[in-house]
Parts: structure tokens; C-alpha cells; sequence
């Protein structure tokens, strides 16, 4: 697994990663339904903090984002 630093992308580049994981983890936010643009916001947001890590695999050729803390126990293992 790569890590991808997000400056490193163009925003186009980082906008639809981040799209397509929200899309994809079709996450449940409870009784009140947010927004795309405001989900890709709160993204952007702890990704630029560092609490989200953008991440390459070159075995399937995929992107992912994973917090932190997961990340960290990835790299334990």
C-alpha cells in the first residue's frame, strides 16, 4: 500500500476520489441526509488535517481512504 500525500493531486484528481469513495461506502448519516458537496467538504476537510490518508494498491489498482488510526494499525501488522 502507497500512500498518496493530497497536494500531490490535482483537486479535479482528489474531488472525484473522494466522490467516488463516498459513493461507493454508501455511508448512512441517520435521520438527516447531508448533502454530496457538503460529505466531499467534511472529506477534503480531514484529509488536508491528515486524519484521512489517501491510499494506492498497486495489486488491484485502487484508491481508498482510510483514517489514521487505521492506517497505523496496518502498518503494526
Amino acid at each position: 500500500m502507497i500512500e498518496i500525500p493530497p497536494n500531490k493531486l490535482p483537486d479535479r484528481v482528489l474531488v472525484a476520489l473522494i466522490e467516488e469513495f463516498i459513493n461507493r461506502e454508501g455511508t448512512d448519516y441517520g435521520e438527516k441526509e447531508i448533502n454530496l458537496d457538503s460529505k466531499i467538504k467534511d472529506a477534503r476537510s480531514s484529509i488536508l488535517k491528515g486524519n484521512i490518508v489517501i491510499t494506492f494498491d498497486p495489486k488491484t489498482e485502487s484508491c481508498n481512504l482510510i483514517t489514521k488510526e487505521a492506517i497505523s494499525r496496518l502498518k503494526k501488522n
